[in-house]
């Protein structure tokens, strides 16, 4: 109760303060792309997969190469985009869905943890980053990819007028071509693309509403598995591998699972570049109507490129891991702002930040009021924008799962350039000094023995100050049998995804018969 007055408080201020202070037509649009890895753009030097508009869209941006996700996984991340706040403040530290407690066991991996609960929908006390543009005077559009509870806490329920395609599910049900096999989304053309369509609907949108200022969130489902694209897109993808050299090995064996050490899959390039399309076609329709001067554009990525579990879909390299990891590859991200009524934007920075600091730095560039005590974690970047710095704050990760990717249940807290991670399994601490080590190779926890416990502490004193659970150990453990699975995995599971790989990359693959589908349809 105490909390649902808060906010209808924190409400009232802000209809108030808009009815005084409405702001001019400054539009927003801000386009999430789900699992797309740090190094998966072809601007970073990358030789594989290309994506143009992409490429376009940083060079009018400010790029943070130090922006992070909140999580290592899609729906703590999305909670913190519309929320301001951390993870373990939230509550919601575990893509919606994934089993807990005992449950886990269910999985066969014979962990020596049980992961706790968390909570399944995004808490409806909290004024969403939609709510409080919506009390500003803003239309709001959700289209794509939502993952923050079940029906009852769909988009709607959390301050978008409109909703396209946002229900409970993770991944694409139909897959990436009609039929969709999605409530919120009607079938048009068998066999349209599901990234061109999103966009589609999210310029359709825009044009009907360019007349009062805007909040449009394109939050695409590309580039999660079951990864799929156009007979067309592999074939220029495999054909790339194979100019590049196709490796003898792609896998290398993580802790619990291997990882991949190559960009060679032709379906996940094909994908890839799908999605950019979708990206130009959305950028060209707001210069087509006139508002691209008007309207601040945010792009950024929910976690890490899927390098293990899943579809092994990529490589993060130099970074270690991937999608499901404690490590950079899990969390640091795409992360670009374009505000074009600021003028001489710096071009990058290199500024730690999370994605909870969007929610006050939309609101600051769009000159309505901040709301600290919702976005208790994420500061405004506006200054970053124009080159200042923010002073140096703890930056903080809480994941007590294991998840499908291979990661280990740990917190993590950044202060400048150094990283502590903290493991649940056996109560280590690894220190890196990510300004000289960003692979995170050399653990000098050692060396740096006081710092490690100051970090330690204040990473600890947070996470039990917001109530954060922690795992618990599984009475039933039992070693013989995890490292057995262990065994089967860096053996039989190693040397079937290697067969997969060079399958993929063979010129007379087959995909599934429901996936070749959309010659005729623009992609």
């Amino acid at each position: 109760m105490r909390s649902s007055y808060i906010k209808l408080i924190l409400l009232a201020t802000i209809m108030f303060t808009a009815c005084n202070k409405v702001p001019k037509n400054k539009n927003v649009l801000f386009i999430l792309v789900d699992d797309f890895g740090y190094n998966d753009m072809s601007f970073r030097n990358n030789t594989f997969y290309e994506t143009p508009n992409i490429d376009q869209l940083a060079s009018e941006s400010t790029i943070f190469n130090e922006g992070y996700a909140n999580s290592r996984v899609c729906s703590p991340s999305r909670a913190s985009i519309m929320t301001g706040k951390f993870t373990a403040r939230h509550g919601i530290t575990d893509w919606i869905g994934a089993p807990v407690k005992e449950e886990w066991r269910k999985k066969g991996r014979f962990s020596k943890l049980l992961p706790p609960e968390y909570i399944e929908n995004l808490p409806a006390e909290n004024i969403t980053l939609a709510e409080a543009l919506k009390q500003n005077g803003y239309n709001t559009f959700f289209a794509g990819k939502w993952h923050l509870g079940e029906e009852g806490s769909w988009p709607e329920d959390h301050g978008f007028d409109i909703n396209i395609a946002g229900i409970g599910a993770g991944s694409p049900k139909g897959g990436y071509f009609s039929p969709f096999n999605n409530p919120k989304l009607k079938d048009n053309v068998k066999g349209e693309n599901l990234s061109m369509r999103l966009a589609d609907e999210t310029a359709k949108f825009i044009k009907n509403n360019k007349e009062k200022p805007f909040f449009a969130f394109l939050s695409f489902y590309a580039v999660h598995g079951p990864i799929e694209t156009t007979q067309e897109k592999w074939n220029k993808y495999r054909q790339k591998a194979e100019n590049n050299g196709i490796e003898s090995s792609g896998y290398t064996m993580g802790h619990f699972l291997p990882i991949r050490q190559v960009q060679d899959n032709p379906i996940y390039g094909g994908l890839v570049e799908n999605m950019d399309d979708a990206v130009g076609h959305i950028l060209s329709s707001l210069k087509e109507m006139g508002l691209d001067k008007n309207t601040l554009v945010v792009f950024t990525s929910d976690n890490g490129g899927v390098a293990s579990g899943d579809n092994y879909s990529t490589s993060n390299l130099p970074l270690r891991g991937g999608k499901g990891y404690q490590f950079e590859g899990g969390i640091k991200e795409p992360y670009f702002i374009k505000a074009p009524w600021i003028k001489n934007t710096i071009k990058e920075t290199n500024t730690p930040v999370t994605a909870a600091d969007l929610y006050p730095t939309i609101l600051d560039l769009v000159d309505a009021n901040l709301l600290p005590e919702q976005h208790v974690d994420g500061l405004s970047l506006k200054s970053i924008l124009k080159g200042a710095n923010l002073p140096e704050r703890p930056l903080i990760w809480h994941y007590p799962h294991f998840g499908n990717q291979g990661g280990e249940p740990s917190s993590m807290i950044r202060k400048g350039k150094w990283k502590l991670i903290h493991y649940y399994e056996d109560e280590r601490n690894e220190l890196y000094n990510l300004e000289q080590d960003e692979a995170e190779r050399n653990d000098i926890s050692l060396e740096h023995n006081s710092l490690t416990k100051s970090m330690l502490s204040e990473l600890l004193n947070y996470l039990d100050g917001v109530g954060a659970k922690y795992p618990v150990k599984d009475p039933n453990y039992d070693k013989n049998l995890e490292q057995n699975y262990l065994n089967r995995i860096s053996t039989e599971k190693l040397r079937n995804l290697e067969i997969e790989r060079l399958n993929i990359l063979d010129p007379d693959f087959k995909p599934n018969a429901d996936w070749w589908g959309s010659k005729l349809t623009k992609e």
